[in-house]
Order: structure tokens, then sequence, then C-alpha cells
């Protein structure tokens, strides 16, 4: 049973979204919260398997709770999925910095929602690696300095996960990176486990940033 809290100052939202989610079969709605405050206590009370989390909350924002949720090492087995706006794109990034394991918009589909918690619950970024990879293209300038990991980090790699780290950046999902690299899609999937260990990412959609602030790969550029 996969364990979902709502977190959305706006009632009429949470009210459908939990409807949607609690008549799915292997869901159940933990609780609900207003605003990011609410959210943090429900999470640590809790302990769901996912949050759906909006950004615009009142007390505290989404960004300021997922900050919060996953700065704690307890709560490691929650992962936060972003609601947003298209209005509200430039903070997706933020999101993900926060440590969100990616994102949905406000106006998906109610089986593309069911899908994306499926997704995330399974340990992967939401929607696509190269739909974190567009944000990022979009609003992280190449001159500015790394602010997630620091180059040197990367010395902690080997070079066949500097290999596999690229092709994430690029949005590549497991079965694409075993294709390019010869590899099964099993040993790629243990070379990505074994990065986000080694960098601290708490999932795939945050190796996309390391990727890219590290310098690996610059915003603008496609292989």
């Amino acid at each position: 049973m996969i364990s979902v809290v709502l977190a959305d100052d706006q009632s009429l939202i949470r009210t459908a979204v939990a409807e949607l989610v609690s008549h799915e079969e292997g869901f159940t709605v933990a609780g609900q919260a207003g605003n990011g405050r609410e959210a943090v206590d429900l999470v640590r009370a809790l302990r769901p398997d996912i949050v759906l989390m909006d950004i615009r909350m009142p007390v505290m924002d989404g960004i300021q709770a997922t900050a919060a949720i996953c700065a704690e090492p307890d709560l490691a087995g929650t992962r936060i999925i972003v609601l947003t706006t298209f209005e509200e794109d430039e903070y997706v990034l933020q999101a993900l910095r926060a440590g969100a394991s990616g994102f949905v918009g406000k106006g998906t589909e109610a089986r593309d929602l069911m899908n994306a918690i499926r997704t995330v619950h399974d340990g992967d970024a939401l929607l696509s690696p190269r739909a974190t990879k567009a944000l990022i293209d979009r609003y992280t300038a190449p001159v500015e300095p790394a602010a997630l990991v620091a180059p040197a980090a990367l010395a902690l790699l080997t070079e066949r996960e500097r290999e596999i780290l690229l092709l994430v950046g690029r949005g590549h999902a497991n079965g694409a990176i075993a294709d390019e690299l010869v590899i099964s899609p099993h040993t790629a999937k243990t070379h990505v486990n074994r990065m986000m260990t080694k960098l601290g990412a708490h999932d795939r959609a945050q190796l996309v940033i390391v990727a890219y602030e590290s310098g690996l790969l610059v915003p603008g550029a496609h292989p």
C-alpha cells in the first residue's frame, strides 16, 4: 500500500486529489496539510511514502517544507512530488535542489498523476530526467559556480560512473544507458545507485542537477 500526504492550501484541490488517490487500488491518503509547516509535521508523524507538495503555501512554502523533510535522515523513505503550474516553473529547480523527486502540473490527467506517484515510489525521477534537463537548460546559467556539488566531487566516481552520470544528465533511462554502453540494465541501475550514495544525491533527479552544476554538462549544450 502506497501512503500519500497531500499538501496544498486550496482545500478544493486537496479534496479532489484525495478522492482520486483513495479510490485507486494500492493507495491510501495518510493525511492532508494546508501549509508547509503542517506538511512537515505530518510527515514526521506519519512517515508516508509520497508527499504531493504545492509550492505556494502560507506559513512555510513547499520548497522550504521539502528542504526540511529531506534534511532529516529519518524521513529518507519519503519522496516528494512537487505540484506546479506553468507560472511556477522557475521554482521547480529550487524544489529539486531541496530534494524533491520531480514535479507534475496541476492540470495533469488523473491516470498520469497516479503513474507519476508509482514512478517516484519505485525510485525513479518523476516524468523523466529529460524533463528535468529542460528546466535546467532554461534556468541555470553556465557561468554560475556549482551550488550542489564541486567539480572535485566527481573524483569520487570511477570513469564508468562519470560516463553514466553524463548519460543520466542527458535524459537517458537505464535501458538506454545499457544499450549505449553495452551493459545490462541491472548493471546500469547498480552504477546509478552507487553514484547517488557517493554524491549524496536523494534520487535520479538530483543526479541530473549534479551533472550540470559540477560542469560535466553545460546548460544549452546538446550531444
